[in-house]
């Protein structure tokens, strides 16, 4: 299992942009759109694991995924 699989992802439609929002409730700054709810749940989860990836090669503090915080 990666790490990003871990985190909580939402897809919604903006009517400001006529797409679908793919967001994860950790990284609050990041969010994918796209034409499709599969695509937007596809990218932001690409997304996401791309700035772990980057968080983790740097150093920084990766946030937790709520399903495992107590």
């Amino acid at each position: 299992m990666n790490r990003h699989d871990r985190y909580t992802y939402r897809v919604i439609w903006s009517d400001e942009d006529e797409m679908f929002v793919g967001l994860c409730a950790e990284f609050g700054l990041l969010s994918h759109l796209d034409d499709t709810p599969e695509k937007a749940f596809s990218g932001i989860r690409d997304v996401v694991a791309f700035a772990v990836k980057a968080l983790d090669e740097d150093g920084a503090p990766i946030p937790e995924p709520l399903s495992t915080r107590r």
